[in-house]
């Protein structure tokens, strides 16, 4: 697989993972429906400065154990492509729906931000997410970490405004899609859920392989 591809791969399961309906989605939604799409952006950077706290721990995390113990590296990636497995199974097989969006009880937008913030940092989709999936794309190979994990982090941030900010400029739409559409975000679900699968089976036959 080249660098290109790698990249690729992430972002389509980044992608998938975001999409699904969880914690950081309800609450920008929250706040975009309860004071405004200023609101629900504040939130929206929030989470991005979240995610970068989780991209950056993530990368030293990969960082240490690939310069102080390299033997472990291999099998740090096995363990990881079944735990993703395990995660995607989950996915497959459960049903996410999205009941009702309650009222923000936030009073600013600097509230909001700093409580999106904190939301990612306490959310455990985010935990799985570094634990299971980054050390996956984050290689040795493809030459020095650093900049590899910038990269990663800039598409996270990406990813996470074009789908949450999206979410906040258009609240209304948004909640009509997500609210009493059980269907709909059972099936996003299930095939994020499909792709953690996927990627996990093409892991494994790397790590196997090598």
């Amino acid at each position: 697989m080249t660098y290109t591809e790698n990249l690729w791969l992430y972002f389509t399961l980044l992608f998938g993972i975001i999409v699904v309906p969880g914690m950081d989605m309800i609450f920008v939604l929250a706040n975009a429906l309860t004071r405004g799409r200023a609101a629900g952006l504040a939130a929206t950077l929030g989470i991005m400065l979240g995610g970068l706290v989780h991209s950056v721990y993530g990368a030293v995390g990969v960082g240490l154990l690939a310069s102080l113990v390299p033997v472990l590296f291999r099998p740090l990636l096995i363990v990881g492509a079944l735990y993703m497995a395990w995660i995607g199974i989950g996915l497959i097989r459960s049903s996410i729906v999205v009941d009702h969006v309650g009222p923000a009880d936030t009073r600013s937008n600097w509230e909001a931000f700093r409580r999106g913030a904190i939301t990612c940092l306490i959310n455990p989709k985010a935990y799985l997410f570094m634990l299971a999936v980054y050390p996956q794309f984050l290689r040795p190979d493809f030459g020095p970490l650093a900049p590899q994990a910038a990269v990663m982090a800039a598409m996270t941030a990406g990813t996470q405004f074009a789908v949450y900010g999206g979410l906040a400029a258009a609240a209304g739409r948004a909640r009509q899609v997500l609210v009493g559409n059980g269907r709909a975000t059972v099936w996003v679900g299930r095939i994020a859920g499909l792709l953690l699968l996927a990627v996990s089976l093409l892991t494994l036959w790397e790590g196997m392989r090598g």
